[in-house]
């Protein structure tokens, strides 16, 4: 098993309400020559948590930390105007703090990120530091 020493939050980059799917990624992902979705889970706009890769393989999420990190996904982060926002439903917040949780117990020793820590990008829309102190 891959040593995870990071989980890293990330946002699908979609408007607020638009429905997206595992598969919507998916495709996307391997658009751009990935071999699959890059994200190991996806939280819907329902707060329904699928799975994408899975935990036993490197990710690609975020490049050069995806050997040694889970990626978890939220559909939406941008308004309807495409800018960055927080577009987290209450039941998507929900299942992102039980997920994290989940997985801070199967992986004590890591640490939760927003993506841009690591690009400079805006995702996950979010500041992770105050929801997820380290």
């Amino acid at each position: 098993m891959r040593k995870i020493t990071r989980i890293i939050i990330h946002c699908s980059a979609t408007p607020a309400g638009r429905h997206f799917t595992v598969s919507d990624i998916d495709r996307c992902h391997r658009q751009r020559g990935f071999n699959s979705i890059g994200y190991h889970y996806v939280i819907y706009i329902d707060g329904s948590i699928h799975p994408g890769r899975p935990e036993s393989q490197i990710g690609a999420h975020c490049k050069g930390y995806n050997a040694d990190s889970i990626g978890i996904c939220y559909i939406g982060g941008c308004d309807t105007a495409m800018r960055p926002a927080d577009t987290r439903t209450p039941k998507q917040r929900k299942a992102l703090i039980e997920l994290v949780a989940t997985l801070r117990l199967r992986y004590p020793d890591a640490t939760v990120h927003g993506h841009y820590e690591f690009a400079a990008k805006a995702c996950p829309s979010f500041n992770v530091e105050k929801e997820f102190p380290r």
